[in-house]
């Protein structure tokens, strides 16, 4: 159906139903974490009611969220209402339905959980726009010195054990890199030592745990994890630790920050929050994600990847520059395409600012003010009605030319990848950040002759899961 058509269309109420108070949530919540999984969770309901806008429940339900009500936006084309801060409200929905103690970031609402009408929404952003800016000299150094030795270990460990594990040794690099990056100053080189990673680990845990499964069983799983909140006491000594190296390895940031009329203090934990929680948490899913697509992409494509990485990098006399980065068209392509199938942060919320209609590509329907709009973004990014028979499938050269116009359809960084973020918008401030360094690790990968791609049990090579 043709945009004009639908927009002529009498709007309806969304399909779907949250069935029963509390027992309607918990059951779904099973189907959602053990019976289904989340990819089958949805579409399983979008076959049901016929419809990529309906109404269901998103876990983590009872006793955590106190309304597991939402309406589900799943295709390519409602999506995007919920990046429009006109139309929805983005105060504490980071991560939806429920929300962590503000004792996990210092007492502070970081700015993750702040509306953009919120004045500390505009400081803090500025402050993270601020802090980019000024080092972005540093980030191409940093990422080839920590990830060049990380894939010679890598290597050696292939060629010496036949498998190497990708995964842990990113944890400790990307950690490493990050602070390098933004600060210059080396967590390993502070009181931190090593335990910088599993200090943050243990407290991105304690934020994200209603939202995800660790493999273990039901009867142990939902009760320690999905039921109640974690205390966070049992993190505080961490967090303190954490912060104790930010608040001093990031000097300069914070005078930029009480330049801006914020506090130390609450800069501090802002900057802690956007470092650990939304950089080095999405290395964490994004780098591996990135390898494992490009590992399983086959010879003939490594070998197009390789002769640009190479004859760029040559054309500007042998150096890694933004300029040899912006000649690697395919490589842009590889990191979009790796993006669009597993976008680090995969749910979005937004709550309506007044009754509205929501368009999918074949109805519009009424959507009433307060109600919470809720979005799974592989749904939206795997679209067989924009991406074609291929949404399911990594096509590397997908955005290259003309077909770059797909790109207003890649959503990974919480607006299109079309659009910029800005003080007024919830779009991720380190969004060219980090499409640029997906293409270092491809530069990394492909700039020495490497032997990265063998398989091991049907997986690439470093990849988990």
């Amino acid at each position: 159906m043709n945009q004009s058509a639908v927009g002529s269309l009498v709007p309806r109420q969304a399909p779907g139903s949250y069935g029963l108070p509390f027992v309607s949530a918990i059951r779904d919540r099973l189907d959602f974490y053990y019976f289904q999984g989340e990819a089958k969770y949805f579409e399983s309901r979008v076959e049901k009611h016929g419809s990529t806008v309906l109404r269901i429940n998103v876990p983590p339900g009872p006793f955590m969220a106190r309304d597991p009500r939402v309406v589900a936006v799943l295709d390519a084309k409602s999506f995007p209402v919920l990046f429009d801060v006109d139309k929805v409200e983005k105060k504490n929905l980071f991560t939806g339905t429920y929300m962590p103690s503000t004792s996990l970031t210092g007492g502070f609402r970081v700015c993750s959980y702040l509306d953009p009408s919120e004045p500390t929404h505009t400081k803090v952003k500025q402050l993270l726009f601020s802090l980019l800016a000024s080092r972005k000299d540093a980030v191409i150094p940093a990422f080839r010195s920590h990830f060049s030795s990380l894939l010679a270990t890598v290597e050696s460990q292939l060629v010496l054990a036949g498998k190497s594990n990708f995964n842990t040794l990113n944890d400790f690099t990307s950690f490493e890199f990050i602070a390098d990056a933004y600060f210059g100053v080396l967590p390993s080189a502070s009181d931190l030592g090593t335990t910088g990673p599993t200090k943050a680990a243990k407290w991105l845990i304690f934020q994200l745990h209603p939202l995800v499964t660790f493999g273990l069983p039901l009867i142990l799983e939902e009760p320690l994890l999905h039921t109640v909140l974690l205390p966070p006491i049992f993190v505080s000594g961490d967090y303190k630790a954490l912060y104790k190296y930010l608040y001093a390895a990031a000097t300069k940031a914070l005078d930029m920050a009480e330049s801006l009329g914020l506090n130390r203090d609450e800069a501090c934990h802002n900057l802690l929050f956007a470092t650990v929680f939304n950089s080095y948490g999405g290395l964490k899913v994004m780098l591996p994600g990135i390898l494992g697509r490009i590992a399983e992409a086959g010879e003939k494509f490594h070998q197009r990847l390789a002769a640009e990485v190479r004859t760029a990098v040559a054309d500007a006399g042998g150096k890694v520059t933004i300029e040899a980065l912006e000649k690697m068209e395919l490589t842009k392509s590889a990191v979009w395409e790796a993006l669009r199938l597993e976008p680090p942060v995969k749910f979005q919320y937004g709550r309506a600012k007044a009754d509205m209609n929501i368009e999918s590509h074949d109805a519009v329907f009424a959507v009433n003010k307060g109600e919470m709009l809720f979005g799974y973004q592989p749904c939206a990014t795997k679209d067989p009605r924009v991406f074609g028979s291929t949404a399911r499938e990594f096509v590397g050269d997908r955005f290259v030319g003309e077909r770059s116009k797909l790109l207003q359809y890649a959503y990974w960084s919480n607006g299109r990848e079309t659009e910029s973020p800005s003080v007024d918008n919830k779009q991720c401030p380190g969004k060219n950040l980090v499409v640029l360094v997906g293409r270092l690790l491809v530069v990394e990968l492909f700039l020495p002759v490497r032997h990265l791609h063998r398989r091991r049990r049907g997986r690439p090579a470093g990849h988990q899961g």
